[in-house]
């Protein structure tokens, strides 16, 4: 029970990880749906491992920087706003991929 408060903590701090979760579970349906070979498959964890590492390693620069002051500081600005913006690359790249992987199939339906 103990661990399951902390999970639940951790997603409540941690939105934008239950975001990520959610569109994992929702593209691997879609995956099993349009039956994606194993190079589809191993491409689309890849980005999901991408995104997710890119939004656990944006909490850890954010929450060091929350340690180190509580003030207003540029450079703590700065370090926050790169973070989050490698954060928007790496979905924005995932995106791309999934689009060049499920498009075509979408395509096909039509």
């Amino acid at each position: 029970m103990k661990a399951l408060k902390k999970i639940k903590k951790f997603f409540e701090r941690e939105q934008n990880l239950l975001i990520h979760i959610t569109m994992t579970i929702i593209v691997t349906i879609f995956g099993v749906i349009f039956n994606l070979n194993l190079q589809e498959w191993v491409l689309i964890y890849f980005m999901v491992g991408f995104v997710i590492t890119s939004e656990l390693i944006n909490s850890s620069i954010e929450l060091v920087v929350d340690l180190y002051t509580k003030e207003f500081h540029p450079l703590a600005m700065v370090a926050k706003d790169v973070a989050a913006g490698a954060v928007v690359i790496s979905a924005f790249t995932a995106i791309i991929v999934g689009l060049y992987i499920f498009l075509p199939k979408f395509i096909c339906l039509f």
